[in-house]
């Protein structure tokens, strides 16, 4: 069994200034979105370099706020009521998946109307490829703030942690972890492999949508939900799988929505 090793979140400290191994994860998703996209661009017939450094801003802006927000209204709303500046300290955590999600569709939406004057179909197709690599960073960038652990096990899997509830060391999973590789590195993968192959338009997306949904949906099995929220319904289910059912079908059947929509596949 694994013991954790208490990271410090701080990874530089210049003065008065720190920067916090949180908030370089999502510096190294963004890098990798414009190194991988510039490069993908190369060979897309709407895409160019100076499109992918547009759109990063975009979805960046779609993913920090829609983030937060996601994260404030679904999770810990009366928290930040009270406490309404704790909005600022992102570098403590607090991020929505799936409000992210939602500030990067509002996001390509808004890039494929006004910007580029093509389908959301085309900006998302586009982009959803890279998204998992930026999950796997924030999710060990969770796992260094030794934030959103799992249940307490006996299984060789588990991790030993200090648990401040109860002031003593346990065994957990580190489900941050479990998320890293399946919502980043084994679906990314996927989605790779499948961008190989001619596909018909908003068939990526809904893969996306609907791999990410059964991925997460399954993790929380092994999460501890927040405690702020517990188990919804039937001393098991999460905020998270509520949230994600939805994707599994929506993803899943936009997928099954392209095929039938387009006989005519695209490069």
């Amino acid at each position: 069994m694994w013991t954790y090793p208490e990271i410090d979140p701080v990874a530089l400290s210049l003065g008065p200034l720190q920067i916090h191994w949180y908030g370089l994860m999502y510096l190294f998703g963004f890098a990798f979105f414009w190194i991988y996209g510039s490069l993908q661009a190369r060979t897309s017939p709407n895409w160019n370099k100076d499109l992918v450094s547009d759109f990063l801003f975009y979805g960046a802006l779609g993913v920090i706020l829609g983030g937060r927000l996601g994260y404030i209204l679904f999770y810990d709303l009366a928290h930040y009521l009270q406490q309404p500046l704790d909005v600022f300290q992102v570098w403590k955590g607090g991020m929505s998946f799936h409000g992210g999600m939602l500030g990067v569709i509002l996001a390509s939406w808004l890039f494929a109307r006004y910007k580029m004057k093509v389908s959301i179909f085309v900006v998302s197709d586009f982009v959803v490829p890279m998204v998992p690599v930026g999950l796997f960073f924030g999710r060990i960038g969770n796992f260094i703030n030794g934030e959103l652990w799992g249940r307490t096990t006996d299984s060789n899997l588990g991790m030993k942690v200090y648990d401040p509830t109860v002031q003593q060391v346990v065994a957990k999973y580190p489900t941050q972890l479990l998320e890293a590789l399946l919502e980043g590195l084994v679906l990314f993968i996927i989605l790779w492999a499948y961008t190989r192959q001619p596909r018909p338009l908003g068939a990526v997306s809904g893969l996306f949508v609907g791999f990410y949904g059964l991925f997460r949906f399954y993790v929380e099995f092994f999460r501890m939900p927040d405690p702020q929220l517990g188990y919804l319904l039937w001393g098991w289910v999460t905020m998270g799988q509520i949230l994600s059912l939805p994707m599994i079908l929506l993803g899943f059947g936009l997928a099954v929505w392209a095929y039938r929509r387009s006989p005519v596949v695209r490069p």
